[in-house]
């Protein structure tokens, strides 16, 4: 890449978007990861002029409302931010001739498939979040057309709030834990969710005919909630870090103000036959989060 390629990242706060800015970029491409108080996605006069103040070549969106629970009572918060905010940045987008990649979640579907979810499957959210998230695949899809929705799940990072960060902290604690063993999914880097990213990207940046739609990406691979815990703890306990014993439960016993979808997992076929990427297990994933964390308690 001879000339400057600026790409905007949205939601450069969260897990995703604080990997995609650590990623391995092509030199000359420059990144833009405004806050949200430097640029809010609500406001559409505001998007416009960013996006004319600089040559963007893409825009990806990784930013949302994601606290599940409180998104039941907080829908006005949750649809600004997961269903409006993409609106506007469709238009916009579409409007400047630039590619817009958005990424969704797995709650979209109501998790009642005895299979991994494939990307034509029909959607069925449970709860505010995935409705709200949906109506930003909506937005987008129909939006701006030099588009892709990917969909993940089950995010985990040396970043922010996760469930392997709670895991490890409840574990210093507490030497027995109940988790949640019958919700399936994939647990999946945030990491590996922005190298997929920047891949789509770079073929959307100097590709016209580049694929567009929706995309599944997880890590290969399935477990439980409960599975997973078990093996953070074995993982941890390998590099002298927090460990404790861990006893499946049924979600009835863990009541939530949002239901969780029984199925998560998601096929990754689409993107691997369209884009090339072909997602590492879960297990390696898990185990150099377990690795990075660790090293930085022993460099503190």
């Amino acid at each position: 890449m001879a000339d400057p390629v600026h790409i905007l990242i949205t939601g450069g706060a969260g897990q995703v978007g604080l990997e995609l800015q650590a990623a391995d970029w092509p030199e000359g491409v420059i990144l833009h990861a405004p806050t949200r108080a430097e640029l809010d996605l609500s406001d559409p006069a505001l998007v416009r002029a960013a996006l004319a103040a600089t040559p963007f070549a893409a825009v990806i969106n990784s930013g949302a409302h994601t606290a599940v629970d409180k998104a039941e009572t907080e829908v006005t918060a949750a649809f600004a931010a997961n269903a409006m905010g993409p609106a506007v940045l469709a238009d916009a987008t579409r409007e400047a001739g630039i590619a817009l990649i958005q990424v969704s979640t797995d709650y979209v579907f109501d998790g009642f498939k005895d299979a991994p979810y494939v990307e034509t499957d029909p959607v069925g959210p449970l709860g505010v979040y995935g409705v709200s998230k949906l109506a930003g695949e909506l937005a987008v899809r129909t939006g701006n057309p030099r588009s892709v929705v990917l969909r993940t799940a089950w995010v985990l990072s040396v970043h922010r709030s996760n469930f392997l960060k709670t895991m490890l902290r409840l574990a210093a604690d507490q030497p027995a834990l109940r988790v949640v063993g019958d919700q399936h999914g994939c647990p999946t880097s945030a990491r590996d969710i922005a190298h997929a990213l920047k891949t789509i990207t770079l073929k959307m940046i100097t590709e016209v005919n580049a694929p567009t739609g929706i995309y599944h990406f997880v890590n290969a691979g399935e477990t439980t909630w409960a599975g997973l815990a078990t093996e953070i703890f074995t993982l941890s306990a390998a590099v002298g870090g927090a460990s404790a014993s861990v006893e499946a439960i049924p979600s009835s016993e863990y009541p939530t103000p949002a239901r969780r979808p029984t199925n998560s997992r998601l096929s990754t076929d689409k993107l691997t036959r369209d884009y090339g990427i072909v997602p590492r297990p879960w297990q390696a994933a898990v185990a150099e989060i377990i690795n990075a964390l660790h090293a930085e308690r022993a460099a503190a």
